[in-house]
């Protein structure tokens, strides 16, 4: 569970960088890195000391999510983190597109401020086809706002495959 304008640098700082996504090991450092830049005493550590693996498959964050940086290393850390699903009130166009680009992860804006309602633990299920989000505790069903053409890119693992797929390379 996250706040409002949640940075690069707090997704994977600068000096993380020079790893490289397409070698394997660095692409689990990565992992291991994700959310790394977030103060230690504000929320429980996003990946265990010691593992490249999150416990959680889904963040939840507030309002212009991935703003600063253009760089491609944050979706691709949350990706290799093992994470699916950011879901925000807004996303930093530049994020954005690089969610979309690399298909690592995927992007949904909810309709209503979700890291008001829920907390970190809290167990939901995501129907990516009628873009619903439910609370399995209460049942509770929130409205996630369409994705459009660009959930098939993701699907498809980014940019290149999409086109691969599709004929366009």
């Amino acid at each position: 569970m996250l706040g409002d304008n949640i940075d690069t640098d707090q997704i994977i700082p600068a000096e993380h960088l020079n790893l490289v996504p397409t070698i394997s090991e660095e692409y689990k450092k990565l992992g291991a890195l994700a959310l790394c830049g977030l103060p230690t005493d504000s929320t429980p550590r996003f990946v265990p000391e010691g593992q490249s693996r999150t416990p959680y498959k889904i963040i939840v964050a507030g309002d212009n999510f991935g703003c600063g940086s253009s760089r491609e290393h944050a979706p691709v850390c949350l990706g290799a983190s093992g994470a699916e699903v950011v879901l925000a009130n807004s996303f930093a166009r530049i994020f954005f597109r690089n969610c979309v680009a690399t298909g690592e992860i995927y992007p949904i804006e909810s309709e209503k401020p979700l890291n008001k309602i829920l907390k970190t633990g809290d167990k939901v299920e995501i129907d990516l086809e009628k873009m619903i989000l439910t609370i399995t505790a209460t049942g509770d069903k929130c409205a996630l706002r369409d994705m459009g053409d660009v959930k098939e890119v993701i699907d498809s693992g980014g940019i290149f495959e999409h086109a691969r797929k599709t004929g366009m390379i």
